[in-house]
């Protein structure tokens, strides 16, 4: 009976032994297919790699040229400033040539000061700043700040500028202050 017993334990394990193998077989190949090679895996570290660079590489451009762009921008209104703290005196040096007088040393005072004004209106323009807002020109609400109005008649059309109280200064396209006009309605 032992051997009996014997017989049918290693005829058991023949018939198991096959399928073992068999498994670890299987086994061996799905972790072949699981396997990524190492070529693919340094390709796509490179795609990526390649990818983030040219990125970078577009964004510093794209700095480069807003950079680019304010720094024209500052340099094409750099004057501003100046002229909005130079425009009260402009404003005064006018009011003083509206005055009319009679004797001679005042006439030669207003002659220095007319002298002055053309210094500062010429430096103006040489810096792109034109004064804005002529009387019988049409109104622009761009760069004309309407403070009174007037009814409009045959002679004066309706969006027309009556009398301009403060003239108005423009750098290239950009308004320095608007003109103070009364406008016909």
């Amino acid at each position: 009976m032992a051997e009996d017993q014997k017989s049918v334990d290693e005829e058991i394990q023949e018939e198991v032994r096959p399928e073992v193998e068999e498994a670890e077989t299987v086994e061996t190949t799905t972790e072949e297919i699981v396997e990524v090679d190492p070529l693919e895996e340094l390709q796509a570290k490179y795609d990526e790699l390649d990818d983030k660079f040219l990125r970078a590489e577009a964004e510093m451009q794209n700095m480069h040229g807003r950079f680019a762009k304010e720094q024209a921008a500052a340099l094409k209104y750099a004057s501003s400033k100046l002229a909005k703290s130079v425009l009260p005196a402009l404003d005064n040096l006018e009011r003083a040539l509206a005055v009319e007088v009679a004797d001679e040393a005042a006439q030669q005072i207003k002659a220095g000061v007319e002298i002055v004004y053309n210094n500062l209106v010429s430096a103006l323009a040489e810096n792109d700043i034109k004064a804005v807002g002529v009387a019988g020109e049409s109104f622009d609400p761009n760069v004309h700040q309407a403070i009174q109005s007037q009814p409009a008649d045959d002679e004066h059309p309706a969006d027309t500028i009556a009398q301009v109280f403060q003239k108005g200064y423009v750098l290239h396209d950009r308004v320095i202050r608007p003109a103070m006009v009364v406008v016909y309605n």
